[in-house]
């Protein structure tokens, strides 16, 4: 056991615990975790049973407390603090409630030597007989909303047993302070890119006569719920956009064109198709959202979302004046009125919205046409390009 805390210490591991009213089985925690490491955190969030008094009681333990109770996600970030204020490299965080089991604290070692820049999440066995109903429905809940904003299917997001690498997290601004950090932290490492992985652990649920537990069902549910809108939200509306972009423009724009014009599994219809209605997404008024939403649509209506994304730059800034210009000059037909706009005015976003009516119907209208005919002029070019080679 010597040998496993030189090792721990050489790689710059800490040991931290939330602890928030656990003095009855606060000091079993920390002399378990002792046997592992002597580098250890204890963060008491503003604890009013005997917490405190029993950390004063336990010699060689770095102890941060504050008087008000702020939240497990607030007790993580301040432990997380302390830790890159002392240069730990990595953090595995447990519980004070007793449920883990620091004999499984060396899995997360190995698996560091093979994963060094990953989140290790202790994955429990919510199978098993005594896990309260309230914790296997939040762990089905939680597994799929992960998986949802990130593609990445986890076994438990919702486990406190974990390793963090404190490098990934050192720079970053958190939003949330309750549980529903541990699901912020996970997905917003996994869009920078970090691995989220697992080991399997053991997990201890006290019978119910006997279990603290500090989660409120509605309230707390309440406020992951919430955090999922935002992170899905905020997962169609950027992230996968940009993943997509990163993905799809490692080559050059001709590079990906060629190869989706030469594939074969794709018809002259589907490609058309997929032209004609990157044209409309680049011409209907939602500026700024118009890429972003071209690729999501695309994907919803199965399209092929690089000529779409390619198309849908129709509105690149040199061409957006003549389609600022068209749209009005479509929207005065189809509405039977006179702006007074020609081809001299000058045209810019300001006048555009006092002819806002004229415009959103001319640009609709106008985008409809260009869509059309983009896609004919397309399915009569692939036709004859294809047919040559």
């Amino acid at each position: 056991m010597g040998q496993f805390k030189k090792d721990m210490e050489e790689q710059g591991v800490c040991i931290i615990i939330p602890a928030y009213n656990n003095a009855g089985t606060l000091r079993n925690v920390i002399e378990d975790v002792f046997r592992y490491s002597e580098n250890i955190i204890v963060v008491n969030d503003g604890s009013t049973d005997e917490t405190l008094q029993i950390l004063g009681t336990i010699n060689n333990i770095d102890v941060v407390s504050y008087k008000k109770n702020r939240g497990k996600g607030y007790a993580l970030r301040k432990g997380f603090e302390r830790a890159i204020e002392k240069d730990f490299k990595y953090a595995i965080t447990i519980d004070a409630d007793g449920q883990h089991f620091a004999d499984d604290i060396p899995l997360f070692i190995k698996k560091l030597k093979e994963e060094e820049d990953a989140v290790i999440i202790g994955a429990r066995n919510m199978t098993q007989d005594g896990v309260p109903g309230k914790s296997s429905f939040g762990h089905k809940f939680s597994n799929f909303w992960f998986w949802v904003e990130t593609g990445i299917r986890h076994p438990d997001t919702q486990s406190g047993f974990r390793l963090y690498p404190l490098e990934r997290i050192k720079d970053s601004k958190w939003f949330t302070r309750k549980y529903e950090f541990e699901i912020e932290v996970i997905v917003r490492l996994a869009w920078k890119g970090v691995k989220i992985t697992y080991v399997p652990v053991k997990v201890y649920y006290a019978p119910a006569n006997e279990r603290i537990s500090h989660f409120r069902p509605f309230v707390d549910f309440s406020r992951i719920s919430v955090l999922n809108t935002m992170l899905v939200i905020w997962t169609f509306l950027y992230i996968k956009p940009r993943d997509f972009t990163k993905k799809a423009f490692r080559k050059s724009v001709k590079q990906h064109f060629n190869e989706q014009i030469n594939n074969p599994k794709y018809s002259n219809l589907y490609l058309s198709l997929s032209v004609a209605f990157g044209v409309f997404m680049g011409i209907i008024p939602i500026w700024g959202y118009q890429l972003v939403s071209a690729i999501f649509l695309a994907h919803v209506l199965k399209l092929n979302k690089v000529i779409v994304a390619i198309s849908a730059n129709i509105s690149l800034p040199p061409l957006i004046p003549f389609i600022l210009f068209a749209s009005v000059k479509t929207g005065e037909l189809i509405l039977g009125t006179h702006t007074g706009l020609n081809f001299n005015s000058e045209i810019t976003f300001d006048l555009i919205k006092s002819l806002l009516t004229v415009y959103i119907t001319g640009s609709i209208v106008f985008a409809v046409v260009m869509s059309l005919f983009s896609g004919l002029i397309s399915w009569a070019l692939l036709a004859i390009f294809r047919r040559r080679n």
